[in-house]
């Protein structure tokens, strides 16, 4: 019988974790809170209690375990397993999780940047539908993803590949042109995150040519918008379409980079379902090398919370993506 998985997902506030099968059937999962007093010391120490005290509860056995993989939110040195600095989780970092987690469990541990994690769980039983070549966008408080070529993710030479909320989308002369956190100016993030699109939204409240609509700024978001727009709300549609217009140049800008065969829309932007996906295919191909986009889908995510354990459970099977 294959030895079983874990999968973990460190956030800046709960740490996922799941025990799954060979072929990524989750067995258990549950979450303990992520502590980030003086700079997370205590996160690796946390996770290992954990999991230990949860194959006693099972009546498990650590031998049952092949390896463990972790998603974290930093950028890391994918064969090494060296995490400079996650700044989400008070600066932890600094040091080998690989080595000293697996230490901690007594089995082999590799580790990644969550949004590749992620993006590895959704290209092995998600909406990547297996495809060797996906691009995974997460739509959320920022946008991350990560990218796949040849079924290998795509790291780069400091571990910061598939940054792709800090692609400059925003010209200069558009009055949404603004400072990001990362410092630079006009990224994705500043228009296609939650935080993004009620900045577009606040714009289209503020310019707005005398369209009725049942938006208001003190209640706007990301849900608000989008509802609004299922209801054919003109102000709202025309928000929707801007923020689908720089979505939409983003991945254009990818294909004619990596060439991906699919496109993985996730993070909590993309509830808003299939009027997101129709709104971005509109702009998605409209001015672009034609090879780089000809059957290319552009699709929801479907593993939801559980895309970070399941990627970093496939990542522990050794023989992953890297294969």
């Amino acid at each position: 019988m294959k030895k079983r998985l874990i999968g973990i997902d460190v956030g800046g506030t709960t740490i996922k974790i799941a025990f799954l099968t060979w072929s990524g059937e989750i067995i258990s999962k549950w979450e303990i809170p992520t502590n980030t007093v003086n700079k997370g010391e205590n996160i690796l120490t946390d996770i290992s209690e954990s999991i230990k005290q949860k194959i006693v509860d099972l009546s498990m056995n650590l031998a049952d375990f092949h390896a463990a993989g972790v998603g974290v939110p930093g950028p890391v040195q994918l064969n090494v397993g060296y995490l400079p600095e996650a700044v989400n989780l008070g600066g932890f970092g600094g040091f080998n999780v690989n080595d000293t987690l697996s230490v901690l469990l007594g089995i082999p541990v590799i580790t990644d940047n969550d949004a590749n994690v992620a993006a590895i769980g959704e290209m092995w039983l998600g909406g990547g539908g297996g495809a060797d070549n996906i691009a995974f966008y997460t739509l959320g408080t920022g946008v991350g993803g990560g990218l796949i070529t040849n079924g290998q993710i795509i790291s780069g030479f400091s571990g910061a590949g598939g940054e792709i909320g800090h692609m400059p989308i925003v010209t200069p002369d558009d009055p949404l042109y603004i400072k990001c956190n990362c410092k630079a100016t006009g990224c994705l993030e500043t228009v296609c995150s939650a935080t993004g699109i009620v900045r577009i939204g606040m714009y289209y409240l503020e310019n707005n040519n005398g369209h009725k609509t049942c938006l208001h700024r003190d209640d706007l978001t990301a849900k608000t918008i989008f509802d609004a727009a299922k209801k054919d709300d003109i102000l709202a549609l025309k928000i929707v379409d801007r923020f689908a217009q720089y979505l939409g140049k983003s991945l254009e800008l990818l294909s004619v980079t990596i060439n991906p065969e699919v496109f993985v829309i996730g993070g909590g932007v993309s509830n808003a379902g299939e009027i997101l996906i129709t709104a971005v295919e509109k702009y998605y191909g409209t001015n672009i090398f034609p090879a780089t986009t000809k059957n290319v889908s552009i699709v929801s995510a479907r593993l939801g919370n559980d895309a970070g354990v399941i990627g970093a459970a496939k990542h522990a099977r050794g023989v992953s993506v890297y294969e």
